[in-house]
C-alpha cells in the first residue's frame, strides 16, 4: 500500500505522543511495558492502526489489548489536543506478531548455521590424525 508523505507524518506523530503518552500519563499498571512499534493511517487521515508489543508472557496480551482498548478515549483525546489535526483518526489497536516471528526465525537459521557447521567439519581420529573417511586433514575429497 502506498502511503503520502502526510500519512507518514501523521502517523510519526501519533507514534510518538502515543509513546509519550503510555510512558508518562497512563495509570493503568498493564500499560507500563507497552511498546508502540508501527503506525499506519489511511489515505483519508480517520483511521490510525496502531502496532503494539510487550515485553511480558504471552500470556498478557489479552490483559493489555483489553487495557489498550478501555483507555481508547482518553488516549485519543490527549492526542486531539498535541496534535493539529482537524479530525483526530480513529485509534485500532493491534498486537504486533513481528518481533516474535522474528525470533523464531533467528532460532531456525542458528539451528541451521549449526547443523551445516557440524556437517562440513570432518570427524578426526585424535590417535591417527586421519579423518574418520580415511582422507588426511586438508585433503580435497
Amino acid at each position: 500500500m502506498a502511503t503520502s508523505r502526510r500519512q507518514r507524518q501523521v502517523a510519526e506523530q501519533i507514534q510518538a505522543e502515543l509513546g509519550d503518552l503510555l510512558l508518562r500519563h497512563a495509570g493503568d499498571p498493564r500499560l507500563n511495558l507497552v511498546s508502540i512499534t508501527e503506525v499506519e493511517v489511511s489515505p483519508d487521515l480517520l483511521l490510525a492502526r496502531v502496532y503494539v508489543s510487550h515485553l511480558g508472557d504471552d500470556s498478557e496480551t489479552p490483559r493489555i489489548m483489553a487495557a489498550l482498548e478501555h483507555a481508547t478515549g482518553f488516549l485519543r483525546r490527549e492526542l486531539a489536543g498535541r496534535l493539529s489535526l482537524r479530525l483526530m483518526p480513529e485509534l485500532r489497536f493491534e498486537f504486533d506478531t513481528s518481533l516474535e516471528r522474528a525470533r523464531r526465525i533467528d532460532a531456525l537459521l542458528d539451528e541451521l548455521g549449526a547443523a551445516s557447521r557440524d556437517k562440513a567439519r570432518p570427524s578426526i581420529d585424535a590417535a591417527t590424525g586421519v579423518s574418520k573417511d580415511g582422507q588426511p586433514p586438508g585433503a580435497m575429497p
